[in-house]
């Protein structure tokens, strides 16, 4: 029994952001109806595949029913509203105006289902200059300014490691999704949720972009403490062109280290502002060049300083921390990424994810 066993949600989205806020209601007990194409989700075809199934898809899909639909047809138009009568989510991530013209926009649905809470997830939004834009996550990074400060060196953005503004919206939308679900044990209703990946990740700047958000100028990575400016948030080359990082500016990890390394005289520089620490920066770069990254990784076992060594993926995964908590396991043949959000109480197990109309006859 999950913390969501008994809510019943229907879910049109594919790719990122809807897969995974609704793979994080199965993994809590939702039933969580799939419902595809003839050609199923863009995921399904995605490699590299392990035990018959594309990994992306197998994690972001699992414990879920899948049916095919055709939502052009009055067939499968009926069967959709028989999965709607006792649904408790409805979730899709059609660009505005789609869901209208199929006859399942929010005003639709709730007629004949109040109780319903009704989530659609899109680019920017269902109104607005860029509703209609077409845009995945990148493009969203690109113009809500996040892409100006993740940038090389020489200031030039390269191409994001995280598809931040899908995850964004995600997590955004089940947070959304659990708050209507909770108004609704108050008021009896469901309501309707418009969010956007561009709207979700905007807060996400706060504590880099404030000279921009209070009506300032833009953010300069080389001058802000997050971003490159400072010697204790930075990240450092060593003898076997591998990396480590420094990720504390507090100054008692400054004083740790620069003690340790004989240079106490360069505490002062940890305390200027960003933008202000060449001498610091050129001393810990001419210093972490010195030893391989594994060196310094031992040299640090003893040190109070906030160091790490950056992992590949195949290194991280690797790591006893990830096994200690079971962070990434095998199960019937497949590898999973566990859920972040796990309780106490209750002991996890993936599921399978479902073949394409795996449910197709089981489901009314």
């Amino acid at each position: 029994m999950g913390k969501l066993t008994g809510i019943k949600v229907i879910d049109l989205s594919v790719f990122l952001p809807g897969p995974m806020m609704t793979v994080m209601m199965a993994d809590q007990g939702a039933e969580v109806i799939k419902v595809e194409t003839t050609a199923g989700d863009p995921s399904r075809e995605q490699a590299p595949f392990e035990a018959g199934q594309s990994v992306w898809f197998r994690n972001l899909n699992r414990g879920k029913k899948s049916v095919v639909l055709d939502l052009k047809s009055e067939a499968g138009k009926a069967r959709l509203w028989r999965m709607i009568e006792d649904a408790d989510v409805f979730v899709e991530g059609f660009r505005p105006g789609v869901m209208q013209r199929l006859g399942f926009d929010y005003a639709a649905v709730a007629a004949r289902n109040p109780r319903i809470v009704y989530c659609s997830i899109s680019g920017f939004g269902q109104f607005g200059a860029l509703a209609q834009h077409p845009a995945h996550d990148m493009a969203a990074q690109a113009l809500a300014g996040f892409l100006s400060v993740n940038d090389a060196s020489d200031g030039t953005p390269v191409v994001p490691g995280v598809a931040a503004s899908d995850m964004a919206a995600g997590l955004t939308a089940l947070s959304a999704t659990l708050m209507a679900l909770l108004g609704r044990e108050r008021t009896g209703r469901g309501d309707y949720i418009d969010c956007a990946m561009f709207d979700s990740l905007l807060p996400w700047c706060v504590h880099t972009a404030g000279s921009a958000i209070a009506g300032g100028p833009s953010p300069v990575s080389s001058q802000q403490r997050s971003l490159g400016g400072a010697g204790f948030y930075q990240i450092y080359r060593t003898s076997d062109a591998k990396h480590v990082v420094l990720g504390g500016r507090e100054i008692k990890f400054a004083e740790n280290l620069l003690h340790a390394l004989d240079r106490p005289d360069l505490v002062e520089h940890a305390k200027r502002e960003a933008g202000e620490q060449e001498e610091l920066i050129a001393f810990l770069r001419a210093t972490f060049a010195q030893k391989t990254r594994d060196q310094w990784v031992a040299w640090f076992a003893d040190k109070d300083v906030a160091f790490a060594p950056i992992l590949d993926f195949r290194e991280a995964l690797d790591e006893p921390h990830i096994a200690e908590r079971g962070l990434w396991i095998e199960h019937d043949g497949a590898h999973h990424m566990a859920p972040a959000i796990r309780f106490a109480s209750e002991q996890w197990t993936p599921a399978k994810a479902p073949d394409l109309n795996g449910n197709g006859d089981e489901l009314p």
